[in-house]
């Protein structure tokens, strides 16, 4: 009998670890990560540009949405299309949810540059303070609050800003499918084909015009003006 416990035992622990870590695009569960889905209108004419959030380590999903709202769970604008998993070992925080020390072990992560924050509870930390924030695409937008909670959880450093932010999701970003990749382009092809033919060069002199006034406008406000843009 108590053989047949501990086997009960070790099946509980080898079932529920791993799930807990695992990516579940189906049930939209994406432990560790930065999410990233396409913009109606905007990703149609710069499919570089979107909506993003930043996932607890349960892979629910957490993303500022509207003046004073994070959403929990019910990623705006649809389903992920891309994603990035952080290593935790890339972040400074504690391995338990208490601000005291438990050990001279967690004291000395903390002295030695670690913070007192979990993942989770830099997220809750970040999400309490965006609920008491007006949204503004141009100056306090999704980006700012990922970069917000990057920073907070120390991650490479800190310096996360929403340029950087774009910059990393564009390179690093991996496509959950074929059709969220699909889905993501599509648009942006149809238009420009469609603005091509029927517009001529004009259309593509005012997508150059509007990718620069938009893309210097947040260069600018991230490391020009750094105020201008809420982090």
């Amino acid at each position: 009998m108590e053989s047949d416990t501990e086997q009960k035992g070790s099946m509980v622990i080898e079932l529920d670890v791993p799930h807990n870590k695992q990516i579940d695009p189906v049930r939209a569960r994406f432990p560790y990560c930065i999410v990233w889905t396409p913009l109606p209108v905007i990703s149609w004419l710069l499919p570089f540009i979107g909506h993003v959030g930043i996932c607890r380590e349960d892979g629910v999903i957490l993303d500022f949405a509207g003046p004073n709202f994070v959403c929990v769970d019910n990623f705006a604008f649809g389903s992920v299309a891309r994603y990035i998993q952080i290593s935790k070992e890339k972040c400074s925080i504690t391995s338990h949810p208490s601000t005291a020390f438990r050990s001279e072990e967690d004291y000395m992560l903390v002295v030695g540059g670690r913070n007192q924050y979990t993942w989770d509870g830099a997220l809750q930390k970040s999400t309490q303070e965006y609920q008491h924030r007006n949204y503004n695409i141009f100056t306090c937008n999704c980006h700012s609050f990922v970069a917000n909670n990057l920073n907070r959880l120390e991650f490479q450093g800190g310096g996360w800003n929403v340029v950087n932010l774009a910059a990393l999701i564009l390179l690093k970003g991996e496509w959950v499918n074929t059709i969220s990749m699909i889905r993501s382009y599509l648009p942006f092809v149809l238009l420009f084909f469609i603005g091509i033919t029927f517009v001529g060069a004009s259309f593509l002199t005012f997508l150059v015009l509007f990718a620069f006034l938009l893309v210097g406008w947040f260069v600018c406000g991230a490391y020009c003006f750094k105020k201008l843009i809420q982090l």
